[in-house]
């Protein structure tokens, strides 16, 4: 398969970090003491690529592959597929080098993510319904007006750049066995595959893909292609893996993982509670792959790639609500009472007097299920934990208050 790839070697991977040194950030490695804890392993160290100037990996090979290109190709320009990071990244970079660059991206794609990329000077044009259909429609316009072609991962050049981060690792760390990290289309797991090894060859590459779109682990595993939905994962969601990508991970790579919607959720959310770290759904993929794993990565001291941060924070909000909903420390309770003057603030003392902080309070009197001198109150509480909603639960039954969880997600996980 391949014969007829140019893989990028450690000597390019070398190139590339002379080229872009000082163009980039050389994101920090940082020990996390907690997610070692939590998840069973010796160590674990975050690679922080979320916090380059775009808010992600792409930077690396973005700037990498401009700098490649000869005067006259810079001044016809470039133009790159992207619903995301790699738009932004080729973007800023081409602004910053006086290089003519178009964006083509989904019609779909979030309009932050449109006006962030245009922000940095790029043409942006909107076509498709799917990425691979923005992919077609810019190869025809790079043909139609003689641009390069700036693919977001199946590139030499591209891989050689994100594998940067690889050569820091080894800087930054003298020991470490395992590495995990997001693949979207595989250059950046490549990459670091490929500076790692030449190095440390008993180091041990992790891959870990959304379960809604397993491309590059049902290549490699030699399964039809299942890809459909909508991910917290966008930057991940790929249905397409490259061609010399995949030759780089059935060569380098142990194994490809796959993290649900779930844990993908509750790796953005443990991300920002335990270790003050924001990161997109694609960016926690590596710890939702060893939160969803922990025997396999017991005892070992393991590198998580935390491969961006660019996430809409009206979705960063609802996950971290729904984080406070899963560990119990917001819940609703409908509560049964009687319809009398002074009823519901004796609700109210009762749960103040638990420790349960009210955050929102509904009185329902109209239900037809209910009688004409009864009312339900739904109360959004804040608790400490799960235990302490059980405490709280059985206060009110004991003061008379018949009462039943409705956001009962925890509960039922906890049991």
């Amino acid at each position: 398969m391949s014969s007829d790839l140019a893989f990028p070697t450690a000597d390019d991977i070398r190139a590339a970090a002379g080229r872009v040194l000082g163009q980039v950030v050389q994101t920090p490695l940082v020990s996390s003491p907690r997610l070692a804890q939590i998840s069973g392993a010796k160590s674990v160290h975050l690679k922080l690529e979320n916090q380059q100037f775009t808010g992600s990996f792409k930077d690396r090979g973005a700037l990498n592959k401009l700098l490649s290109l000869t005067p006259e190709e810079t001044k016809r320009g470039v133009i790159a597929m992207s619903a995301g990071n790699h738009a932004q990244g080729v973007a800023y970079h081409a602004q910053r080098l006086g290089i003519p660059a178009t964006i083509v991206m989904p019609k779909a794609t979030p309009f932050t993510k449109v006006e962030r990329t245009a922000g940095f000077g790029a043409k942006v044009e909107l076509e498709g319904d799917t990425i691979d259909a923005a992919a077609i429609y810019a190869r025809k316009v790079a043909e139609q007006h003689n641009l390069v072609f700036v693919h977001p991962y199946d590139d030499p050049l591209i891989v050689a750049g994100q594998g940067t981060i690889g050569l820091e690792i080894l800087k930054a760390l003298p020991s470490f066995d395992s590495v995990i990290v997001p693949i979207g289309g595989g250059g950046l797991i490549s990459g670091i595959a490929i500076a790692v090894k030449e190095k440390r060859p008993a180091v041990e590459m992790f891959g870990v893909e959304a379960d809604l779109y397993p491309s590059m682990h049902h290549a490699v595993k030699h399964l039809p292609p299942d890809n459909r939905g909508q991910t917290i994962a966008d930057g991940i969601a790929v249905k397409s893996p490259g061609r010399l990508t995949q030759a780089i991970i059935q060569r380098h790579v142990t194994d490809l993982l796959l993290a649900t919607e779930n844990q993908l959720e509750h790796a953005v959310h443990i991300l920002v509670e335990r270790q003050g770290l924001v990161a997109e759904g694609a960016g926690a993929a590596s710890l939702a792959a060893l939160l969803a794993e922990p025997g396999r990565f017991a005892g070992r001291d393991v590198i998580l790639i935390v491969s961006g941060g660019n996430i809409d924070s009206r979705l960063l909000a609802q996950v971290l609500m729904r984080g406070l909903i899963h560990d119990g420390r917001v819940v609703t309770l409908r509560i049964e009472i009687s319809d009398q003057p002074g009823v519901l603030g004796h609700l109210a003392r009762l749960i103040g007097s638990t420790g349960g902080n009210i955050i929102e309070i509904y009185h329902q009197r109209m239900f037809f299920d209910l009688p004409v001198k009864r009312a339900d109150v739904d109360a959004v509480i804040e608790t400490r934990n799960a235990a302490h909603v059980h405490e709280i639960i059985s206060a009110l039954e004991s003061g008379g208050f018949p009462t039943r969880r409705l956001s009962s997600r925890s509960e039922e996980e906890s049991q």
